[in-house]
């Protein structure tokens, strides 16, 4: 007889995974042979850069990765960290002490709470934003305060609108932009506002900048670290899986903060050993190689959101044009709920988008929709919702 081991109280208080049922039910249509056009999901559509690809093919036969890697990472992909982000944001990096190699961003987010704050801490959390930053601080047993994102506020939180006792109880703050799901991209003067009121009030800053090669109409995303005194506050999380649609390698790296790159490395030392070394030789033949592939893919991104954009607007849905990411964050027409208008559109269009309610209270209202797929397919998703005769 089998016996039913209980979870531990720590499992049982993590939160539901929301996006669990939707991929169930997209599953259901495609299974029971319906034309599903997904984008309810964040899985970039394209391949991992040639050059790249090469360059791990390489290293896996190199028999010295087949051992263990150091446990923090080798030096090389450290060193090719602070190159990258000397060319690109002109930020100097001290590659010894201010870099963490990850196994990918999700993984840094969820150890970070773990690492600053003790249970019953306070932590602010975007709202909406990615679900997984809650996951981290339910694994510390803290406890999220939102900040809410709205578009009066062109999506970025009003920090004088956070109670002056919320503040400073806060041990830890989540950002990130270009912004998943509502794809709006932040400014010099908001992070000099953010190094600002972290610093008031003893806040540790984690910047996501998960999408920060993806920025349009010839925008450049900023990186937190670029505004002076970031360093003095926080750190960024740079992953490879948007950058250089890398999202099945699981590499990814930390920088800023010294003392918060010590506690990542300390934490990761009792959880793994290293990376496999053939993925890291990768990752830095990634940052120290051509960017053509990068600056290509984003014109691909925008050329889709163009498109789709244009598409919606043809058949009535006012949407506007994300400034960066690869997501639209699209308003429901009235009277419906984001769960209710997603469902709607799979059962009857057979088109998948994600609902915002998903992704906070304050996600309530809109759908996100990921730019996943080529532009016929986003032109035939848009003419799918207009024959609904919702708009």
């Amino acid at each position: 007889m089998t016996i039913e081991f209980p979870f531990s109280e720590l499992l049982e208080q993590l939160p539901k995974q929301f996006f669990a049922s939707l991929v169930a039910k997209v599953g259901e249509k495609i299974k029971a042979g319906h034309d599903v056009i997904n984008l309810g999901q964040g899985n970039p559509d394209q391949p991992t850069p040639k050059h790249i690809v090469e360059a791990m093919q390489r290293a896996a036969a190199n028999p010295k990765y087949h051992k263990y890697s150091p446990f923090q990472g080798y030096s090389f992909l450290k060193e090719a960290v602070a190159a990258f982000y000397a060319c690109e944001y002109g930020v100097e990096v001290d590659p010894t002490r201010e870099v963490a190699i990850l196994f990918g961003g999700k993984a840094g987010l969820v150890e970070l709470p773990l690492c600053l704050v003790n249970p019953g801490d306070a932590v602010l959390v975007p709202d909406p934003g990615y679900p997984d930053y809650w996951s981290g601080i339910a694994l510390a047993r803290a406890r999220m305060e939102m900040m809410p994102l709205v578009a009066e506020q062109q999506f970025l939180p009003d920090y004088s609108a956070i109670p002056a006792a919320v503040a400073d109880q806060a041990k830890l703050m989540f950002l990130n932009y270009p912004n998943n799901p509502t794809g709006a991209t932040a400014t010099n003067e908001f992070f000099a506002e953010t190094v600002a009121f972290a610093a008031k009030h003893g806040i540790a800053v984690v910047h996501d900048f998960a999408y920060g090669a993806i920025g349009f109409d010839g925008k450049k995303p900023v990186s937190f670290l670029e505004v002076d005194g970031a360093k003095d506050v926080g750190v960024e999380i740079y992953t490879f899986s948007k950058t250089y649609n890398m999202a099945g390698w699981r590499v990814a790296f930390a920088v800023g903060n010294e003392r918060i790159i010590r506690a990542l490395e300390l934490l990761q030392d009792h959880l793994y050993v290293s990376l496999f070394g053939a993925v890291q030789e990768a990752a830095a033949a990634a940052l120290l190689g051509p960017q053509d592939c990068v600056n290509e893919l984003v014109a691909l991104y925008e050329a889709r959101r163009n498109t789709f954009i244009s598409a919606l607007r043809g058949i009535g849905w006012e949407a506007p044009a994300p400034s960066g990411s690869f997501f639209a964050w699209l308003p429901v027409p009235k009277g419906w709920s984001s769960a209710e208008f997603a469902d709607v559109l799979l059962e009857r269009a057979h088109v998948a988008v994600a609902p915002g309610i998903g992704f906070g209270e304050h996600g309530e209202g809109y759908v996100r929709v990921g730019l996943l797929t080529d532009e016929a397919r986003l032109c035939e998703a848009a003419e799918r919702i207009g024959r609904l005769g919702l708009f």
